[in-house]
Parts: C-alpha cells; sequence; structure tokens
C-alpha cells in the first residue's frame, strides 16, 4: 500500500494544510505517534513564542 499525502486543518488558524508522506515518514522515524495538529507557519510562531518567553525569564 502506496503512502499518500494527508490533508489536515491548523486548530490555530483553521486553514488546510498537508502532512506530506516525506514528513510522515520523519515522524515515524523520530518515533512520533501522532500528526501534526498546527500548520508549518503557526508551528513557527507558536516556537518563536516559547522562544521569546525562555529569554525573558
Amino acid at each position: 500500500m502506496e503512502k499518500e499525502d494527508i490533508k489536515l486543518v491548523c486548530k490555530d488558524c483553521g486553514e488546510e494544510f498537508l502532512f506530506t508522506v516525506g514528513e510522515q515518514d520523519f515522524y515515524k522515524e523520530k518515533g512520533l505517534e501522532h500528526q501534526p495538529v498546527r500548520c508549518k507557519a503557526c508551528r513557527a510562531k507558536r516556537k518563536a513564542e516559547k522562544m521569546n518567553q525562555e529569554k525573558s525569564e
């Protein structure tokens, strides 16, 4: 059975994004069991916010 890209909806912005076959393989390789819930842009924004919070502390 051949893998296919999966369409997901970002929980932050509500936009549809693709969870590509390459990303699926990467997640599996890293032992991650769940699909992403945020698009790439929202993940980057969230990561930047966390980095800024850590610098403030």
